[in-house]
C-alpha cells in the first residue's frame, strides 16, 4: 500500500510487522508501534523535538557501559521499571508484593555467611542494625533452604564499589534460611544516596524540579528452586525521601519496621541501635539469577 496521508502510516506499518513469527514477539511490536504512533498524534510532536528525543535517546546509549546503564536509570526515573514489577509480581498485579527494583550494585559470589553473622568487613561508622527476617511462600508456609543475597549502602550512602574505605564485599552477604524459613544477620543502617545526573535523566529531573535521591534502604534477592526468583528492597521509614524516591520504588508493603533502641545493642554496641522484622512471600515459578549490572 503507498501512503496517501498520515492516518495511512500506522496501518501500513502494522500490516508490515504481522508475519513475525514468534506470537509474544509479533503482539509487542505491533502494540509498539500503535502506541507510538498514537503518542505522536496526541501531541502533535513537531520535527524538532522528534530530533531531539532521538538524540536523547542516542545520548542514553552513549552513556551505558559495564557499570552504568542510563537507559535503565532514566526507566526507574519515569517509574516504569516500578511498574513492570509491580505488573509482574503479587499474582500478576493483582495484590501486594515485597517484589521491588534490583538496582545496579548487586554482585555475584557474596560471602557464604552463617545465620546471625555480621556483613561488615571494614570499619563503617554507623547505628548498628540487627535484621531477622522469615521467607514463606503464599499459603504461609515457611521456605527452608532459601538462598538468600544480601547488600546495602553504608551510613554515607555509598556501596563498597564506590569507596575506596570500605573493604571488598563489605556490607554484602549470602544466607540460607534454615528448616522455619528464618535468617538474621547485623549490619549498619545504611542511608539514602543520589543517582548520577549527568546525562540525560539529570536533565529530566532538573526540568520537572525533582530531586535525585533515593531513600535508605536495604536489598535483598532470594532463590529458591520451584520459587520466582524475589529482589527485593526494604526501605526505613524515617527517611525524609521516603514519599518522593527518584525511582519511584517505594510502596507500603516495602516500609520496614525498623524499630530504634536505646541502650547496648545484643552484641554490645553502645547508645543507639534498630532492630529490623521482615516477612517475605514468594510465588511459585521459575528460579533464575538476573544478569549483574556491576561487571
Amino acid at each position: 500500500m503507498i501512503i496517501k496521508n498520515q492516518e495511512d502510516v500506522t496501518p501500513v506499518v502494522v500490516d508490515a510487522y504481522k508475519n513475525i513469527d514468534d506470537e509474544r514477539l509479533r503482539e509487542v511490536v505491533i502494540s509498539l508501534i500503535k502506541h507510538l504512533h498514537e503518542f505522536a498524534r496526541d501531541v502533535h510532536l513537531t520535527e524538532e523535538e522528534f530530533q531531539a528525543g532521538t538524540q536523547l535517546i542516542a545520548k542514553m546509549g552513549q552513556m551505558s557501559n559495564a557499570t552504568h546503564n542510563e537507559v535503565v536509570l532514566m526507566s526507574g526515573s519515569l517509574g516504569f521499571s516500578a511498574l513492570v514489577c509491580l505488573l509482574n509480581n503479587g499474582n500478576n498485579g493483582q495484590t501486594e508484593t515485597t517484589a521491588n527494583l534490583l538496582g545496579p550494585f548487586w554482585r555475584l559470589n557474596s560471602p557464604r555467611m552463617e545465620n546471625g553473622g555480621s556483613i561488615i568487613r571494614s570499619a563503617t561508622p554507623g547505628p548498628a542494625l540487627f535484621v531477622d527476617c522469615t521467607v514463606k511462600d503464599t499459603k504461609g508456609n515457611p521456605i527452608a533452604g532459601a538462598e538468600v543475597d544480601i547488600w546495602h549502602s553504608s551510613p554515607e550512602g555509598f556501596y563498597e564499589q564506590q569507596d575506596p574505605k570500605q573493604a571488598d564485599m563489605n556490607l554484602r552477604g549470602k544466607f540460607t534460611t534454615d528448616a522455619k524459613g528464618h535468617f538474621g544477620f547485623r549490619s549498619v543502617k545504611p542511608a539514602g544516596y543520589q543517582i548520577p545526573i549527568d546525562g540525560p535523566v539529570g536533565d529530566l529531573l532538573r526540568v520537572a524540579h525533582r530531586h535525585n535521591y533515593r531513600p535508605a534502604h536495604l536489598h535483598f534477592l532470594i532463590l529458591k528452586e520451584g520459587f520466582k526468583t524475589l529482589i527485593s528492597q526494604i526501605y526505613t521509614p524515617d527517611d525524609e525521601k521516603l514519599e518522593t524516591d527518584a525511582q519511584f520504588g517505594v510502596t507500603r508493603a516495602l516500609i520496614g519496621d525498623y524499630v530504634r533502641h536505646d541502650g547496648p545493642s545484643p552484641a554490645g554496641d553502645p547508645d543507639e541501635w534498630f532492630s529490623l522484622d521482615q516477612t517475605f512471600v514468594m510465588e511459585s515459578g521459575q528460579s533464575r539469577l538476573p544478569k549483574p549490572p556491576i561487571q
